[in-house]
């Protein structure tokens, strides 16, 4: 019984990260399929590769990854930018006989979070090799919620991730809490921004340290963008 609850447990963690990998999206989303590109979906939503980098945080056009849902459409009162052809997208202005984009806006972030623990920041995220950041300090330093949210994971069932939290802040935006010495709070609890979630440990790690990952609709995002200067 312990074995088939675990099953469950981890299916539903992977389900969590993926963000429902599989399922509908909204109108002016799109889920990438195996064999996108940002170029190909640009090209068949009618819109440019800056606008689809632009309305969804992309550094690296090539890092799209299948089953992340993207933005193809602007978001209420932006504006996008001008195609190759010089025909002005939805949202930009007209003057005359020229057509001029406004200016693209960095998106800013969803969440407004609080470091989830005193430390060094020993790694930080590429989106490849490592999907977060690894924060180092002494064994037992306490780790606190970056936001308010509930807590959907509490457990030691995904490999190479020790003791472990993931907190739901919206449909949008999940954290999650890796190699914890010590879990203080349980799933379905709701938690608030800088309440002690956990203790920074290494479990399944070979140094103590907090592994802290954001993530955006599913996929993977830097935590620097989040996180205020320190």
């Amino acid at each position: 019984m312990q074995k088939i609850i675990r099953r469950l447990v981890c299916a539903s963690l992977v389900a969590v990260l993926a963000a429902c990998g599989t399922g509908p999206v909204a109108p002016g989303f799109y889920r990438v399929e195996r064999g996108d590109t940002v170029s190909k979906i640009a090209r068949e939503n009618r819109t440019t590769i800056a606008n689809v980098k632009r309305w969804n945080g992309l550094t690296n056009a090539d890092a799209i990854e299948v089953g992340q849902v993207l933005r193809i459409a602007p978001p209420a009162g932006s504006a996008s930018v001008a195609n190759s052809s010089g025909a002005a997208t939805a949202g930009s202005t007209k003057s005359g006989a020229s057509t001029q984009a406004s200016e693209p806006n960095k998106p800013g972030p969803g969440v407004k979070l609080v470091w989830p623990a005193q430390g060094s920041v020993i790694r930080g995220f590429d989106g490849k090799n490592s999907k977060g950041i690894d924060i180092a300090n002494a064994a037992g330093t306490p780790v606190v919620a970056a936001a308010t949210g509930n807590v959907v994971y509490a457990g030691n069932g995904l490999r190479g991730y020790g003791n472990m939290l993931i907190v739901k802040h919206d449909d949008e935006y999940l954290t999650a809490y890796a190699h914890n010495r010590v879990l203080l709070v349980k799933e379905g609890q709701t938690v608030q921004q800088g309440q002690q979630i956990a203790e920074m440990g290494d479990t399944d790690s070979d140094r103590t340290m907090l592994h802290f990952e954001v993530r955006y609709m599913g996929r993977s995002t830097d935590p620097a963008r989040y996180l205020p200067p320190r």
